[in-house]
């Protein structure tokens, strides 16, 4: 299998790890990604106006990108980049007049984007198309023990029309990883928002929010949280330090990208792990259920 790759901008900084984890795990499952030779930040944000045409120009430049790649499918790991570029193609793919004044803003693309000749594509949804018995049989650590609690956050499961599981009660996760040979936790706040960047405004909000999902997902018997948004990851491990300081009872819980826990489980070279990147050391958990 092969397909475009979209990395977006924290994958190549902050989040190197999940890029690194994420396309090693995907060529242990024999699929083959290559990047798209020229990319463009793709906004972060959806906008929220039906008429702001400008905040559309970058995601859809980089949609004509990935049409000029030849391949059907584009992988965005990132949850944020997942959501504007598939938004982006629901907000023009069925209005002929917004598509032709986005691309009249764009004078370096030739190529027309019509909305349906891409199909942006998440790592979960890839790897349920690869087979769940292939990634059962690519697992070699089968008995790790371990208890995940995987939280979804929002940019997977809303909307609706792009949302890749049900977003009441989205089960992909937990179904790659029981595949995997992991037990999984269900706890009440795995499809709540974690605050996204109120940190920068209002931290506060996002402290109350970090407490009640990583503490509900430590009642619930989790030796580690999986996820797979950057901004969801930073809220939900460097906050817990945070807010130890202020409460000592408070009880921390290491996070990781599910693909850092694949390629573990898969025995797959540590150092593409970059553990100096975790705010809450991951290591001791893994050493102990000998992943280390």
């Amino acid at each position: 299998m092969q397909l475009s790759y979209y990395p977006g901008c924290t994958l190549k900084t902050d989040a190197k790890n999940f890029e690194k984890s994420a396309l090693a795990v995907l060529e242990h499952l024999g699929v083959s990604v290559d990047e798209l030779a020229d990319w463009y930040c793709c906004g972060v944000c959806f906008s929220q106006t039906r008429d702001n045409l400008m905040q559309q120009i970058a995601p859809v430049r980089t949609l004509v990108k990935a049409k000029e790649s030849g391949n059907r499918q584009l992988l965005a790991l990132c949850t944020m980049c997942y959501n504007t570029l598939k938004r982006s193609i629901e907000f023009i793919k069925d209005d002929a007049e917004k598509m032709e004044t986005i691309h009249q803003f764009m004078d370096l693309e030739t190529t027309q984007f019509y909305g349906n000749e891409v199909d942006v594509v998440d790592i979960l949804t890839l790897i349920k198309q690869i087979g769940l018995e292939k990634l059962k049989n690519s697992i070699v650590k089968t008995d790790a023990g371990l208890k995940i609690a995987s939280y979804y956050g929002c940019m997977l499961l809303r909307p609706k029309e792009i949302a890749i599981d049900s977003p009441d009660d989205p089960v992909i996760m937990e179904e790659i990883l029981a595949s995997a040979g992991c037990e999984n936790v269900y706890f009440p706040f795995r499809t709540e928002c974690c605050g996204s960047y109120q940190i920068v405004n209002e931290p506060e909000i996002v402290k109350d929010r970090t407490r009640k999902i990583v503490g509900s997902a430590v009642k619930n018997g989790a030796d580690l949280m999986v996820m797979l948004c950057p901004l969801c990851y930073f809220n939900l491990d460097e906050i817990q330090q945070d807010i130890q300081k202020e409460d000592k009872s408070f009880q921390t819980i290491p996070v990781l990208y599910i693909t850092q826990l694949l390629a573990l489980l898969m025995g797959l070279k540590p150092d593409i792990h970059d553990f100096s990147l975790h705010s809450i050391d991951p290591r001791p958990v893994l050493k102990m259920k000998g992943l280390l």
